[in-house]
């Protein structure tokens, strides 16, 4: 996929690159305890192969990740991903037979610092990548997974206009090493009109 930058009033999302190392090393060290359910880096060791990792994925053509950064100071506040992207086998003679961008999504892998948190930042990130996945992109579905045990994570997508779909069970491995239950959330293309709506009134609350 191509490297794009998402450009917002807050934060942009740049694709994730090795010279981001140190600084998603500070952002992810400023509270370790928020990490519960999800696999951040701590320390450079862990940083460097987790960048290792989604560049891998990327040159693949399955991952599409970005590093969160803040626009006043140009510091990572976090890291966040599309995935799991989808290429239907589409017909010869059909309309979308051909098309060089993904059918479907995943977003996910989205952290961030403890300074970001309850701020503008995850949502304008959102915003920045579904606008782009579904005009840009024109995909008809995006989905998320949690762990099931992450009840802010849950609230959050809920509260964005997240369609609860399920509970996949023994899904993944979870950010504790164990087997966990996936909470399924996903936004079809009919419901991003209202979706992108209802995401702007929340980044306008914030500023």
């Amino acid at each position: 996929m191509e490297s794009v930058v998402l450009q917002g009033r807050h934060i942009r999302l740049e694709p994730l690159g090795h010279h981001h190392v140190d600084g998603l090393v500070a952002a992810a060290a400023a509270d370790p305890s928020l990490y519960q359910w999800s696999p951040v880096p701590q320390g450079r060791l862990e940083a460097t192969s987790y960048v290792a990792t989604a560049l891998a994925w990327r040159d693949a053509g399955s991952s599409v990740p970005f590093a969160i950064i803040r626009r006043d100071d140009g510091v990572v506040i976090g890291s966040t991903r599309y995935w799991n992207l989808e290429r239907w086998a589409w017909p010869q003679g059909h309309s979308l037979h051909g098309r060089d961008t993904p059918d479907a999504c995943e977003i996910g892998y989205t952290w961030l610092s403890r300074p970001a948190i309850r701020t503008a930042v995850n949502t304008e990130a959102k915003l920045l990548m579904l606008t782009h996945a579904f005009e840009d992109w024109q995909v008809l579905r995006v989905c998320f997974h949690t762990d099931a045990r992450n009840q802010r994570s849950r609230a959050a997508l809920e509260r964005i206009g997240g369609q609860f779909e399920g509970i996949l069970r023994v899904h993944r491995m979870a950010a504790d090493y164990i087997p966990r239950d996936s909470v399924r959330y996903s936004m079809v293309a009919s419901e991003w009109p209202g979706v992108k709506q209802r995401l702007l009134q929340f980044l306008d609350s914030r500023d």
